[in-house]
């Protein structure tokens, strides 16, 4: 007997020993080598597959893979990230790791789940070294599943994570296929792949983003009060909002939000500081009076300009949705589609790319022209930027599914009930990535040797075609589930 480099059990064993084996021997061995052809034709009579424990019988040899294992993930410590203990990032890496040591002057943006290049997730080895989660899906490739691996190779299609949110990130937005590719194309130093982005946020505290424009009404009337944003768009150009506003032609509309959004963010930078200055000071004298600003969006507006002082992007409040969502709402940002993170923490699942184009509120490279050109000027409500998701209730588990209208990604929530003492995920066909939130439990898998303990901030990744069975042993849980919609 001896250890492969998952640190799985080898066997080498001969005919008359297979012989003599019934099948769930067999299936109790992680990896057995066949001495020779006749035994391999044992082992193949002999061995069933069962769905739920793969096994593969190459060149003489059959392995069974564990199918469902906890991941190593790591997080990003990006300057707009949560401070210290504030952040659910650090909270959720702390509680896995109790070894792991906060800094409160740090700040804890990410945390990562999967196979992107950037921040790899690690699958532990028996012998206590670690294989990215990619390499180990290069050495299993049909853990991925047909549907998944015929559409996206052998990859996982999406990337999921967890952001805690506490100074305002760009205003961006994401290209789509076609657009990613010829952006990748032409300018791969500032694009580096040629994937599409979409993204879907679920709230894990009050979350504030801005996001999509608003109605075309909403825009004209804030150009109608302020004169310091009529005068950094520029007044024939506010003019033609204005008048298309009371119109019925949605063409025109979206054409002169389009010349308005573009006039503003290609403005002079000395004469945006000044205006801005201005109104911030306006609007201050107004508070000092006892004036209610709010519908100035001085909120929002302050907050901006605290964080970065006479940037343009402070004047996009006047144009985008400024969106609050509660824990467990979701939003879904499709391509081109202008937004930016505000403050908060949030689930996040996306297609596996890092294309951005971004255009304001950000120390990083401005691709004002790209941004302007590729954005949807449709106007929508608020309301209609969030994204619900669809509830089944059954034996006290509430499972919400997130899918948005693309087959990279979509996301379940489970939440349990008090007393519920048992949670099943059930299989799919693909692959899936789960982070435990709150509560914590035993998992189990038939191709598990022994079970997984879950607590807050666990993460484990399940093959395709593997139903997880979990016995809750807190008074509830909360998991959120990333896969493949194939």
């Amino acid at each position: 007997m001896s250890e492969d480099e998952l640190g799985m059990n080898l066997y080498i064993v001969n005919n008359s020993f297979v012989n003599s084996c019934t099948c769930k021997v067999l299936l109790s061995l992680d990896t057995y080598t066949t001495v020779d052809d006749k035994t391999r034709v044992s082992v193949k009579s002999i061995l069933k597959r069962p769905t739920n424990c793969p096994a593969t019988l190459i060149c003489g040899q059959t392995r069974h893979t564990m199918s469902v294992f906890p991941l190593k993930c790591s997080i990003q410590n990006y300057a707009w990230g949560k401070l210290g203990h504030e952040s659910e990032v650090a909270s959720l890496l702390k509680a896995s790791d109790p070894a792991f040591q906060i800094d409160e002057s740090t700040p804890y943006a990410e945390l990562w789940m999967g196979t992107h290049i950037n921040c790899p997730s690690k699958v532990r080895t028996g012998r206590g070294s670690t294989l990215s989660l990619k390499d180990w899906i290069i050495q299993h490739p049909d853990q991925l599943g047909d549907a998944v691996t015929k559409r996206f190779g052998n990859d996982l299609p999406f990337l999921f994570k967890v952001l805690s949110v506490n100074k305002s990130l760009s205003v961006q937005a994401h290209p789509n296929k076609v657009q990613a590719e010829k952006l990748h194309a032409k300018f791969p130093e500032l694009y580096k792949d040629n994937n599409h982005k979409p993204e879907l946020a679920i709230a894990l505290t009050p979350f504030k983003a801005m996001c999509g424009f608003r109605p075309i009404q909403q825009v004209a009337e804030f150009l109608s009060r302020i004169e310091e944003l009529r005068a950094v768009v520029g007044g024939p150009t506010s003019c033609k909002l204005i008048s298309a506003s009371k119109t019925m032609d949605m063409p025109l509309q979206r054409e002169a939000m389009k010349d308005c959004f573009t006039s503003l963010m290609n403005q002079e930078s000395d004469f945006v500081k000044s205006e801005l200055k201005l109104l911030i000071n306006r609007l201050q004298d107004l508070d000092s009076a006892g004036t209610d600003t709010s519908g100035f969006e001085s909120e929002t507006l302050y907050k901006l300009y605290n964080e970065f002082p006479g940037d343009v992007g402070c004047f996009t409040v006047y144009f985008l949705n400024i969106v609050t969502l509660q824990p467990g709402e979701g939003m879904f940002l499709e391509a081109n589609l202008p937004h930016a993170y505000l403050s908060g923490d949030t689930m996040e699942c996306m297609a596996c790319s890092d294309n951005v184009v971004r255009a304001g509120l950000t120390p990083k490279y401005r691709d004002v022209h790209t941004l302007c050109e590729m954005l949807d000027y449709t106007g929508k409500p608020a309301n209609k930027t969030k994204f619900p998701g669809k509830s089944v209730t059954e034996n006290g588990v509430t499972i919400t599914t997130f899918s948005p209208p693309i087959r990279d990604f979509a996301v379940k929530k489970f939440q349990t009930s008090p007393g519920v003492t048992a949670l099943q995920l059930p299989a799919l066909t693909s692959p899936s990535i789960t982070i435990v939130i709150q509560g914590n439990g035993i998992a189990n898998n038939p191709t598990l040797e022994s079970s997984i303990p879950l607590n807050r901030g666990e993460i484990f990744f399940a093959s395709v075609n593997q139903e997880v069975m979990i016995d809750v042993s807190s008074e509830s849980m909360l998991l959120f589930q990333a896969y493949a919609a194939v």
